[in-house]
């Protein structure tokens, strides 16, 4: 059997299918749509102050002016970059949230499943919250502003549960389980290792048991 024949009986690799969790896994209807997706990509991928207009208006496939009739500024298309790509991410993380068993305990240990299926994914780049976060100062209010706009929705949420279980101490559990979940973000994210969800349930199922006395 000659080489091309080999080649045409081994299965194609299908590429990966889009992630759901980002604003890029959704098909781009308008000049707008693309640029947020061309510039959610190489923002988290290769940098937001690394990345200049120009190579997300090549990646675009549309004209400078074009860019600039729907954002102003660079400034303003990171903020709408991030409030796309929280938008997508909470929409995901929630639905998925709503598929396990409907108690506290499950939701909150669920969550770092639910992250480790986020950090598997070949897409994964980190959070661009926490990103956009260390790229700038707090001189960036804006920035910053969508970054606790995001970490507000999760921590509600968080203390909801956390009450709900009996947690004494709300406030400081959740602080706790924020610690927990950045943590193996930027974990996973630096060394690639998506286990780094499982080790902080397992912490966090220690926190619930040594503070609800089980």
């Amino acid at each position: 059997m000659n080489d091309l024949a080999s080649r045409a009986l081994r299965p194609s690799r299908k590429p990966a299918p889009r992630p759901a969790w980002s604003v890029t896994g959704t098909e781009p209807f308008t000049a707008r749509d693309r640029i947020i997706s061309a510039a959610s990509t190489l923002f988290c991928n290769d940098g937001f102050t690394a990345t200049g207009v120009d190579a997300v208006i090549a990646r675009a496939g549309t004209a400078k002016a074009t860019l600039y009739n729907h954002f102003p500024s660079k400034a303003a298309l990171i903020v709408a970059v991030l409030e796309a790509e929280g938008k997508a991410w909470r929409y995901w993380f929630f639905d998925r949230l709503a598929m396990l068993e409907q108690t506290p305990r499950a939701r909150l240990l669920g969550a770092f499943d639910i992250l480790y299926d986020w950090f598997a994914d070949p897409y994964f780049y980190g959070c661009p919250f926490l990103k956009a976060a260390s790229e700038f100062n707090s001189g960036h209010s804006d920035v910053h502003g969508s970054a606790a706009y995001h970490k507000r929705q999760i921590t509600e949420w968080l203390k909801a549960d956390l009450a709900e279980i009996g947690i004494d101490d709300v406030d400081q559990a959740t602080r706790g389980f924020v610690v927990l979940i950045d943590g193996a973000i930027i974990a996973a994210q630096s060394s690639g290792d998506p286990a780094f969800a499982l080790n902080s349930k397992q912490l966090a199922k220690a926190c619930i048991l040594k503070q609800c006395g089980e």
